[in-house]
């Protein structure tokens, strides 16, 4: 049984990569009208994730109606399918199919090596911070270097380690590597993070994300104290006519880090909730964003 199932994941993990090469040589709106469809559908069918995304609506956006948030877990969806199709052209695309892709507005000087942290919010578009590497390569900046999660595929863990790397990009795990991340940001390479997912209790404090209490990472506030470094964040969200996406880089964040851990991260969050008020159909709201949480309360999930 136990060999079956490997031999299904590979089959899965080749059929999958080769619809991703595919796709990827495909002209951009055949992506966008595709990824639309293919998220409808997913929408449309019962699964534990459809269930996560009216969750976190339901908590995020009380006041909205039963119709409202079915509408709004649809138009998510949609986004949701466009982006993941999407990738095949982030992820094996060239530079230019990239830039095209994904337009770059910055309110800093790119490439002046200033120990930065480019704070990145888990909207559709978060694999931005691709185009900006392929930029840096381009110009001869400094390089891309991205802190990230374990995949539970390893192939595809593999995989996107290697295509993330393709204009001399790093990828660093989150867990484990304090001083060689805090090396990159010394040595002002662009350094992408994106805090706003649950990564278990360790290094976490409970703070407020749309009135509920959120387990947050508090890296940003302390690899900012450690490295000396500004905090600006890097959001990636769809053009007004949904054409593409624009990468914007803000200006550093001011007073930021303060000498309080706790409210740093919690002010991280009131931006982060700015941002998704604008546009909440964007935001990634298939992450258990409440997964853990304060002793003695109930299970969200």
């Amino acid at each position: 049984m136990g060999l079956l199932k490997a031999h299904l994941q590979t089959l899965f993990n080749y059929l999958a990569l080769s619809l991703l090469r595919i796709f990827s040589v495909l002209p951009y709106r055949w992506i966008v009208f595709s990824g639309d469809k293919l998220g409808w559908l997913i929408a449309h069918i019962p699964s534990e994730r459809n269930r996560v995304v009216k969750i976190n609506l339901r908590l995020c956006f009380p006041n909205l109606s039963s119709s409202e948030i079915d509408a709004l877990a649809l138009a998510h969806w949609r986004l949701f399918g466009r982006s993941v199709l999407e990738r095949s052209r982030i992820w094996l695309g060239s530079a230019n199919q990239i830039s095209e892709m994904v337009e770059i507005k910055s309110e800093i000087t790119l490439g002046d090596k200033k120990p930065r942290i480019l704070v990145n919010p888990h909207f559709v578009g978060i694999e931005g911070g691709m185009a900006l590497c392929a930029l840096t390569e381009k110009m001869g900046w400094p390089r891309g270097v991205t802190l990230y999660q374990k995949m539970k595929n390893p192939f595809f863990d593999r995989k996107i380690i290697e295509w993330r790397g393709r204009f001399g990009g790093k990828s660093i795990p989150r867990q484990g590597h304090l001083t060689e991340t805090i090396r990159e940001i010394k040595n002002g390479n662009f350094v992408f993070i994106a805090p706003d997912i649950d990564l278990g209790l360790k290094d976490s404090v409970f703070v407020p994300f749309f009135g509920v209490q959120t387990n947050t990472i508090t890296a940003i506030s302390r690899l900012a104290k450690l490295s000396g470094a500004e905090v600006c964040i890097m959001k990636t969200t769809l053009k007004a006519d949904q054409s593409g996406y624009v990468c914007h880089i803000s200006k550093p964040l001011s007073d930021f880090p303060s000498n309080d851990a706790v409210a740093d991260t919690a002010l991280l969050n009131r931006f982060f909730e700015d941002e998704i008020r604008q546009r909440p159909a964007e935001y990634y709201w298939v992450h258990k964003r409440f997964k853990n949480r304060p002793s003695g309360e109930a299970k969200i999930y």
